[in-house]
């Protein structure tokens, strides 16, 4: 019995061996304990060793007489599993990667953790340009309600022939009283100011005071007008006029400009 027909176990388990060298080889198996014995251990891996050719088995037979071959092979057969494994991981990557731009932010959103439930996901706002009422073009650019509110109550003008000070004033009728606004131009300064309400019983309220600097308000030096409010506590029609007085050192009061036609 030689040597060979013993080396023929793991060529016979993949059924790689031509016809003649198998029924040799079976032959020699019917009385051969040691060969049958090493055949049932290789049944299981049969599977894992299915995918080595004829060719490497051949190789592999011929490396029994050959050390330098079987360097040879071993290094070729390590060099093909590396390169074959390389190539699988850049397939998985790629697939993963491919996988992962089109459906995985999706999929990822769907489900919450292991609950099952589906997570609401936020939908896209689309923001809607706010824009104001238009100007009015005929509005006056000197009224104060001009880019604001719209002052409240009626609206007078007077301008002063001596003095020159200008004033546009809106009175509005209040449960508590009258509220007064008012913008002021062609005001110089520097100069101390009220604002004076004059009953129709002859008594006189002072309902604000105020500095005027070197510019003054609405003239060449300053173009920007005055513009100020107060209340008072006595009622529209009681009102005789609305007095804008300058108040000099000695405390003497003298009117500037005056709105008389309540």
């Amino acid at each position: 019995m030689s040597r060979a027909d013993h080396m023929d176990v793991a060529a016979y388990a993949l059924g790689v061996l031509d016809q003649q060298d198998t029924e040799r080889f079976e032959e020699h198996l019917a009385t051969c304990w040691a060969c049958a014995a090493e055949l049932e251990t290789m049944v299981p891996v049969v599977g894992l060793l299915s995918g080595i050719d004829g060719e490497t088995m051949t190789a592999l037979e011929q490396t029994r007489t050959d050390p330098a071959l079987l360097d040879r092979t071993l290094v070729a057969v390590r060099l093909h599993r590396r390169r074959t494994r390389v190539r699988r991981l850049l397939a998985t990557a790629a697939a993963v990667v491919v996988f992962g731009g089109l459906s995985g932010v999706g999929v990822a959103g769907l489900r919450g953790g292991g609950d099952g439930e589906r997570i609401p996901q936020a939908e896209p706002t689309l923001t809607t340009p706010v824009t104001g009422p238009p100007a009015d073009p005929t509005s006056d650019p000197g009224d104060p309600g001009t880019g604001g509110n719209e002052q409240e109550g009626e609206k007078h003008n007077a301008t002063d022939p001596a003095t020159g000070v200008k004033t546009t004033m809106w009175v509005a009728s209040k449960e508590y009283g009258t509220k007064i606004d008012l913008q002021l131009t062609r005001l110089p300064g520097p100069r101390t100011c009220r604002l004076v309400v004059i009953r129709k019983n002859a008594t006189s309220e002072v309902v604000s005071t105020w500095s005027v600097p070197g510019g003054g308000y609405g003239t060449s030096t300053n173009q920007l007008p005055l513009e100020l409010s107060a209340s008072t506590s006595a009622g529209l029609p009681d009102i005789e006029k609305i007095q804008v007085q300058s108040v000099d050192v000695n405390g003497i009061a003298s009117p500037l400009v005056t709105v008389a036609d309540l």
